[in-house]
């Protein structure tokens, strides 16, 4: 008989995830400071001793978190824009939907934005975090970034900023839209039309 057990790789790998999955939850429900690490550990279903073997403290957890959530964000925005330029770029629809299309890729559940917020919030807090979260979201941005350049390039548009500082003006407005959404319990279709909004007239702004 075949032993289908999992191999202590993986099971290790699969207490790492469920414990990030737990404290991503928790983090975001109730902030890093108020969330234990017995409470992440009942919410995962392991003990102390299986938290303390996988991290050596719940903000060694939170920056692994942070790591993880920039690595899913920034692939998704790759495969968004391969995806785009696959079908061409002076030919796949308006500027303001292409950009509006990768953005969609940063997330827009109630529990992406809470905890977008707690960890930006925790980066103006602690220097430690704000080291590893800049250094994580530079990957976003680049990605973002890229595209604007290839956007402009391809349909020979000028820009009236660097392609970075037109980066920064769209995620901004992204996040900001998103959280504002949250606060005031718009409905989501409610929220993403808005969103479409704001991001064409700072697209309008961008552009010459």
């Amino acid at each position: 008989m075949m032993d289908t057990a999992p191999a202590p790789s993986r099971r290790r790998e699969n207490t790492r995830t469920r414990l990030m999955d737990a404290a991503a939850e928790m983090f975001a429900e109730v902030g890093i400071d108020a969330a234990s690490v017995e409470a992440i550990c009942e919410c995962a279903g392991f003990t102390r001793g299986a938290f303390y073997s996988n991290f050596a403290s719940k903000e060694e957890l939170f920056l692994a978190l942070c790591a993880r959530s920039a690595e899913t964000t920034i692939a998704a925005v790759r495969d968004r824009v391969t995806s785009i330029e696959d079908r061409g770029l002076d030919t796949a629809g308006d500027v303001r939907h292409l950009v509006q299309e990768v953005l969609e890729a940063t997330g827009e559940d109630r529990l992406d934005v809470l905890l977008g917020a707690e960890t930006r919030l925790q980066a103006l807090r602690n220097p430690e975090f704000a080291e590893a979260y800049l250094a994580l979201n530079q990957g976003l941005v680049d990605s973002v970034t890229q595209l604007v350049r290839d956007i402009a390039d391809a349909r020979s548009l000028s820009l009236r900023v660097p392609a970075d500082s037109a980066t920064e003006l769209l995620l901004s407005v992204w996040i900001s839209t998103s959280e504002t959404a949250l606060l005031v319990g718009q409905d989501q279709t409610v929220a993403r039309t808005q969103l479409a909004e704001r991001l064409s007239q700072v697209v309008g702004l961008i552009l010459e």
